[in-house]
Formats: C-alpha cells, structure tokens, sequence
C-alpha cells in the first residue's frame, strides 16, 4: 500500500505544481476522461444540493480553455494545501486523498478575491498501469 501511496502523493504534489505555475497542461495531465468535479456554491455547503458542475464531464479543449482563461484572469497569491490522509483500497485498484486547501486568487482587472479554502476529497482510479482523478469535491469547511 506504501508504494500506492506515494504514487498518489505525486499527484496532488503535480496538482499542486500545475496550480502553483499555472500550467494548464500539468493540470490536465491528472484527470481522467471520465472526471467530474462537482462545487459547493459557498465553502459551507455541505449539503450537495447546493452543489454546481460548472465544467460538465472532462472535455480536454473545453477544460484547457477554462483553465486558461482562469489563469489570465486571476493572480495567484498563496496556495497551501497539506495531505491530511490517503486511503487505498483493498482491491488496491481505487484511492482517496483528502487535502487541506487554503488557495487565494485574486482577479487581475477588479481586484476581487476567490479564496479556496477548507478541506476536500481527491479521488482516483487505476487505468492500466496509471493512476487518474475520477471526481473531486470542491473546498468545504469543516
């Protein structure tokens, strides 16, 4: 399980990377086709009733322009994140990450913060020999 571990250590360490550079490609490189990424409208929403899907299913051109865009938009400011627990499982085929993220924005034009900050669940799947993010909920506080 070690072994698994870190591998799903890298990651979030390269998601990390891709979001610290704002590299878009790096980014990509760690979702799935099948990927979903649903969003809490406030950090306080728990209730996924109130959740959005602002990017629909993994789309890769659709995706890159979105990222893209966000990056010219927004300057990054800080972004912190800690891996509090990975859990693998038996099957060794399937795996969580659950990371702290404590990420600031700030849109270059109005000055306006998106601060993303809280906790979330980072889910991955075994393809072949590689391992890729399926879903990912957004920041909550708890």
């Amino acid at each position: 399980m070690e072994d698994i571990e870190k591998q799903i250590q890298e990651i979030v360490d390269r998601e990390t990377r891709a979001w610290d550079t704002q590299d878009v490609e790096l980014l990509l490189s760690i979702f799935h086709e099948d990927m979903v990424w649903p969003w809490p409208e406030k950090s306080t929403d728990h209730d996924p009733t109130k959740w959005v899907m602002v990017l629909g299913r993994f789309n890769y051109d659709r995706w890159k322009d979105f990222y893209t865009m966000f990056f010219e938009q927004y300057r990054l400011v800080h972004n912190h994140r800690g891996t509090i627990k990975i859990t693998v499982s038996d099957q060794r085929d399937a795996a969580v990450a659950v990371v702290d993220v404590d990420t600031l924005w700030v849109d270059k034009k109005t000055g306006e913060e998106n601060h993303w900050k809280g906790r979330t669940s980072k889910v991955y799947s075994l393809i072949g020999s590689e391992w890729k993010m399926t879903m990912h909920t957004g920041v909550l506080q708890y």
